[in-house]
Parts: C-alpha cells; sequence; structure tokens
C-alpha cells in the first residue's frame, strides 16, 4: 500500500485507467459540468450548433456534407480531448485514492467503559473522546493521541516507509493515525475524530478531487479565458454582417471554427487538469495538501523557515574528536569518556562510544564481572558516569563537570575552559570528562549538516528565497552552524512567540512564508503561516493549524514542496504562453481562407500556401483538437522546473513555449493540409 512516485507512474497509462478517462469524458459532456469551464463550454455549444446544422443539411439535401461532417466531429473531438486530460488527472487520484481505501479496515476496538472495564465494539461506533485499549499486533481503530504508554507502530499503510516509528504520551510523538498497526507493547488512545471525519478518509477525498477549489490564480486565469471569449464570441458575430457585405457570406461552421480556433481553447482544456496534477504531485511525495491554494502558495514563497535539529542537522550531535587537558594522555581520555558512555543510550552517548572504538581501538568491555555502579544523566546534575573498580569517572556540561571538580581536592585547569569556549565559538557542544576530581578532557559534540545542504540552499536563493534557520541553540552555536550550512539567516533561542513574530515581520513586508512544524507549540506559527508543513508524527493541533501534512515526518520536504509549488505555475504559464502563441498561426490560415474569393489580395497573407479555403479550415480546426491531447503528459507531469530568477525565468518562457507556440501551428497545419488534400479529405 505505498503511494510512492514510481507506483503512479506505473499505474497512471494503464489501460484502466485510460478506459475510465475515456468514459468519463463522455460522462463530462453534461453541461451543468462543462460550465465550470466557460472556454470549452462554448465549444461545447458551437458543437452542438454545427451538430444541428449538419442534420438539418443532410434533410434538406444543402451545403457540403463530408466538409461540414468533418468540422463538427473534430469540434466535438476538441471537447472529448479536453475533458480526456481532466479526465486523467482525475483518473490518478482515484488510482491512490483506491490505494488508501485499503489501509482503512473494519477492525474491532477495545473501548474503556466509564468504570475502566473493556468492551468490544466495532471501529465505526467510536466517537470523540473514547478511550480505547491497543495490544501488539492488533490495528488502530481510529485517529487519536496516545495518553497511556509507548509502542512501536507500523504506518507503512499510510507513509509506505517499512521503519516502524514510536508513539508515547505526553510528547510531540503522540499522534496516530487510523489504520496502523500496533507492533509491541500496549498503549491506551484518546479518539480525535468521528467516523468519516479521519485522517485517512479526508485523503481519500483530496486525492479524488472531490474537494479540490480552485485557486485564486486559477480563477483569475479562468476570468481571463472567459473575458477573451466573450471578445472573439462578439469578433466572429460581428464578422457575418461584414461578409455578407463584402460578397463573401460565410456558413456557420466556418463562423463557428474561426471561433473555436480564435479563443484559447488550448490552456482552457488543459487549465483543470494542471490544477489537479499538481496537487497529485504533491501527494506522490507523500505529502498531504489540504487545498490547492496551499501548493500555489508554495510556488510564491519568499521565506522559508526550517528547524535545524533533523531538517538541516542530522538530529543528533557526534562526538567527533577528544581535547585532552594538559598532561593527560589523549589514550586515557578515551579510555575514560568510553566508560561512562557505556550504559549512555543516547545518540550522543553511543557516539562517544564508537569515537574511542574506531579512532582509539578501543573496543567493547565487558563489565559483569566488575563492581560497576552506572550513574544516569539527571536534569538536575547534568552529569552520568560510572563508578568502577575504584575510579570515580564523570562526564557532563563543563558549568557542572567544573562545579564537580571544584569541591575540595579538585582542579580545574585554565586551559580546558578556553577549550570549551573555542568549541562553543564553532557551534559545537563541549562535554567535559572527569575522573576522581580530575578534568581529564573535552568531548567535541558537533551536530552534522546533512549532505548536499548548502546545495539546496543555494538554489533556493536562486529562486529567489530567503532561508531561515530555527534553533534553541546559543547565538554563537547558531552562527557557526548557519555558516556552515548556507542558510541567510537564522533565529537562536527561538521560543513559540519568536517564530509567530517572525513569521508576522516577513509578512508585513509582503512577503509568503513556510514553515514546517510538529509539536503543539509550532501550532501557532503553523496557522499563522503561509504555507504551513505539520509532520504525521507530531500532535494533533500541529496537523490541524498546518494546510499540509508530511505523512513521512521529513521536515527536508518543504523544499520538495515549494519546488513542486513553482513547477505548478510555470506550467500553467508555460502552456498558458503556448496557447495565446498558437493562435497567431490560426488567424493565418482562416482569415485567409474565409475573404480569399471576395478580396484575392488576402492571398498574401496564406503564407502556409495551404491548398483550399475548406482544407484550410478544416486543418486549423483538426490541429486545435489534436494539440490538446498532445499536451495532456506535459500538463500532467509538469514543466521541468530549473531554479532560476524571474527574469530568468520569463525569457525561457517565450523563448520555448511562446516561440514554439507560434512554430508548431504553422508546422501542423502545414502537415494536416497535405494529408487531408492529398487523401481527399477537402
Amino acid at each position: 500500500m505505498t503511494i510512492t512516485s514510481n507506483t503512479v507512474k506505473k499505474s497512471l497509462w494503464t489501460s484502466g485507467i485510460i478506459g475510465v478517462a475515456v468514459k468519463d469524458s463522455f460522462v463530462k459532456l453534461n453541461p451543468r459540468t462543462l460550465m465550470k469551464n466557460p472556454v470549452m463550454f462554448v465549444v461545447e455549444v458551437g458543437s452542438v450548433v454545427t451538430s444541428v446544422g449538419l442534420i438539418s443539411d443532410l434533410v434538406r439535401h444543402n451545403g457540403n456534407f463530408g466538409f461540414e461532417l468533418q468540422i463538427t466531429l473534430w469540434l466535438w473531438f476538441t471537447v472529448l480531448f479536453a475533458n480526456f486530460a481532466e479526465a486523467m488527472a482525475e483518473g490518478r487520484g482515484k488510482a491512490q485514492a483506491e490505494t488508501l481505501r485499503k489501509a482503512r479496515l473494519e477492525t474491532m476496538a477495545k473501548r474503556m467503559k466509564p468504570d475502566g472495564t473493556l468492551e468490544e465494539v466495532s471501529g465505526s461506533k467510536l466517537r470523540v473522546g473514547d478511550l480505547v485499549v491497543i495490544a501488539a499486533g492488533e490495528f488502530i481503530p481510529g485517529d487519536g493521541e496516545v495518553v497511556v504508554g509507548v509502542a512501536s507502530v507500523d504506518e507503512s499503510a499510510i507513509t509506505g516507509e517499512s521503519a516502524p516509528v514510536i508513539r508515547e504520551s505526553g510528547g510531540d510523538r503522540s499522534a496516530v493515525t487510523g489504520g496502523t498497526r500496533v507492533l509491541s507493547d500496549q498503549i491506551t488512545v484518546k479518539i480525535t475524530a468521528n467516523p468519516g471525519e479521519t485522517f485517512l478518509d479526508r485523503m481519500i477525498k483530496l486525492v479524488e478531487g472531490a474537494e479540490r477549489q480552485k485557486t485564486p490564480n486559477e480563477i483569475a486565469l479562468n476570468i481571463l479565458l472567459a473575458g477573451l471569449t466573450i471578445i472573439f464570441l462578439l469578433a466572429v458575430v460581428t464578422l457575418q454582417p461584414m461578409a455578407i457585405y463584402s460578397g463573401a457570406p460565410q456558413s456557420v461552421f466556418v463562423l463557428i471554427a474561426l471561433l473555436v480556433c480564435l479563443i484559447p481553447t488550448t490552456i482552457g482544456g488543459l487549465l483543470s487538469a494542471i490544477g489537479i496534477a499538481g496537487m497529485d504531485r504533491v501527494v506522490q511525495r507523500n505529502v498531504l495538501a489540504m487545498s490547492g491554494r496551499a501548493v500555489e502558495a508554495a510556488g510564491d514563497v519568499d521565506t522559508l523557515l526550517l528547524d535545524k535539529t533533523g531538517t538541516i542537522t542530522l538530529g543528533n550531535r557526534r562526538a567527533t574528536e577528544l581535547v585532552p587537558a594538559p598532561g593527560v594522555k589523549e589514550q586515557d581520555l578515551a579510555d575514560a569518556a568510553q566508560l561512562a558512555s557505556l550504559a549512555d543510550e543516547t545518540p550522543e552517548g553511543r557516539s562517544i562510544v564508537v569515537l574511542a572504538k574506531e579512532k582509539y581501538n578501543l573496543r567493547g568491555r565487558e563489565l559483569s564481572s566488575y563492581a560497576a555502579t552506572f550513574i544516569p544523566f539527571s536534569a538536575q546534575t547534568r552529569m552520568s558516569g560510572v563508578d568502577l573498580d575504584g575510579r570515580e569517572i564523570r562526564k557532563g556540561a563543563p558549568d557542572a563537570i567544573l562545579q564537580y571538580c571544584a569541591q575540595p581536592g579538585g582542579r580545574a585547569p585554565v586551559e580546558v575552559e578556553e577549550t570549551v569556549k573555542a568549541i562553543s565559538n564553532a557551534g559545537g557542544t563541549p562535554l567535559l570528562v572527569a575522573e576522581d576530581r580530575r578534568v581529564l578532557g573535552t568531548i567535541y559534540l558537533k551536530d552534522i549538516v546533512k549532505g548536499g545542504m548548502r546545495e539546496r540552499f543555494d538554489q533556493l536563493r536562486a529562486m529567489g528565497i530567503r532561508t531561515v534557520m530555527i534553533t534553541g541553540d546559543n547565538p554563537l552555536t547558531a552562527a557557526a552552524i548557519a555558516r556552515e550550512a548556507g542558510v541567510d539567516d537564522f533565529l537562536a533561542q527561538a521560543k513559540p512567540e519568536d517564530k509567530l513574530a517572525l513569521i508576522r515581520r516577513e509578512q508585513a513586508k509582503g512577503k509568503l512564508v513556510a514553515m514546517t512544524g510538529d509539536g503543539t507549540n509550532d501550532a501557532p506559527a503553523l496557522a499563522q503561516a503561509d504555507v504551513g508543513v505539520a509532520m504525521n508524527a507530531g500532535t494533533q493541533a500541529a496537523k490541524e493549524a498546518g494546510n499540509m501534512v508530511d505523512l513521512d515526518s521529513n521536515p527536508t520536504k518543504l523544499i520538495e514542496i515549494v519546488e513542486i509549488g513553482k513547477q505548478l505555475l510555470i506550467t500553467r504559464g508555460a502552456l498558458t504562453t503556448f496557447s495565446v502563441a498558437n493562435d497567431v498561426a490560426k488567424y493565418f490560415a482562416i482569415i485567409p481562407a474565409m475573404f480569399a474569393g471576395a478580396f484575392p489580395q488576402l492571398g498574401v497573407l496564406n503564407v502556409m500556401s495551404l491548398k483550399t479555403p475548406q482544407s484550410a479550415v478544416l486543418s486549423a480546426v483538426i490541429f486545435n483538437a489534436l494539440i490538446i491531447i498532445a499536451l495532456v503528459p506535459l500538463a500532467l507531469r509538469g514543466v521541468k522546473y530549473v531554479p532560476a530568477g524571474a527574469e530568468e525565468l520569463l525569457r525561457r518562457n517565450l523563448l520555448i513555449y511562446g516561440l514554439g507556440g507560434v512554430i508548431a501551428p504553422f508546422l501542423g497545419i502545414k502537415l494536416i493540409d497535405e494529408i487531408i488534400t492529398h487523401i481527399g479529405l477537402a
């Protein structure tokens, strides 16, 4: 049940999806459905008019039946091809929705009664506030928050990730999703969503397009296309009186063909498919966008806020160096540091053991034969360590260790304080190691910046996006990591209210802001941000506050979301440019053909040397229909996005799709004209 890009690509062009799309193309001929797309609605009305005229001429034996039939059929094909583009985009979503439905199981739940006993009920009967107990091997019956216990949960049905995740009460990793399975231990979950309102239900509705609303830019473009359609409709209506006056009256078939070729049918037929495909590409990355507006806003983001831990850095500090105090051998420091860390299950503690093993050849110790007493870390002492064979070894924060050593009989070398300061200035975290109240040296813990992050930030900078790192570290550490990662700015010692204030300051400057978060304390900032991406592993409050949810809980996904949003906007702009540009060629095809008999001088405009007036009109109509179907793959896949500034993107857009939109129809219409005249269709 993995929702991956490869799965979608393989399933998109299967005969099943194409078959459904063809069927839906005819279903969408319903005028009530097509009225939402004013351009294609006009084409459909024109198709109906030509169909009625064709029947009338057939009954009365008037007109050129072969020409009229071809015009009528190609007008209907134009509408059907536009419907097919939208149906293909929706078909991909329906395929994903079917995959998600397989994850929604009708499970039985152990609901807790007021007296504390358990009763077994259907998961569909659970309501908000109910408490359910889930043991190892059982499916979680609904969305909720863990209120008691900790467990390993398999979320592969939702995220596609095979590695289990830990869910526990009282933290930012307490949210669970219906349809996932508990692998170990037992948890008590408080239900937070009624049946039909669960996270999985919302995902299904969204990927099916049932709740997709047009974005502001899409609405504005629709209004523009409708305006152009009205203008050309009036132009064509007023053209017939002039044609009659000139002695060259035109048939209704030619006039409607002219109208269909003049109005922006290409972008009108593909606009909806572009929007649906844009949201779908986000879903392919395992991100649930609550609206198309959020995806579109991602493409216009000016400022990107990123948490340091887990996003820019690997998330866990690692021991990278041991600095002995004066008079202490490096091997002795490594020995003491490893002994003090053997019972330390934190990533930092394990990294110290690994460093001592790899760099100083200190292999694993068997301490069972020794009377070893491990001292666990506590927030009060901020130290941990071990008492072993008469040795008292401690490891911890510098001030805590120095205070420990400053007691009677202890010494604190000045060089150690200088080392601590140097490590802090370099962006690292220093830990001191002491034995028998004597400082042996310093452990250098470093935040490891993820590979390729500087290059990613360079790409964002090329897009005109400013990056800001958010961290709870002190300013010196934050500044060092910011320099190494290549971000534009940072916010150190950040509290929830600081994040919110930063977002508001940026928005007050007219900028769009995006950020990620997973905790309840991130909810205000996620709600304030124009693009708020909540982690699926985070709290329910965070997921409700954001307008996107990352099912993989990967904070770096925000960078991909921005690129997808930009690709959506670029694709729409590119195909709009192409649509407007290719209308130019159609003018040269149809206008000279309409009036060549009355005004022979217009023959000079027949630059394509089209054979006859009828072949010119028919060729333009055929090309107008075929270009829609030819551009369906591009509309669904999206124009390849290359990070660049707005001016460079505009030049590239005009060169490729503007110039290409002018040249392609000249070549296409000429080729079609040669073919249909050769086989005798015109």
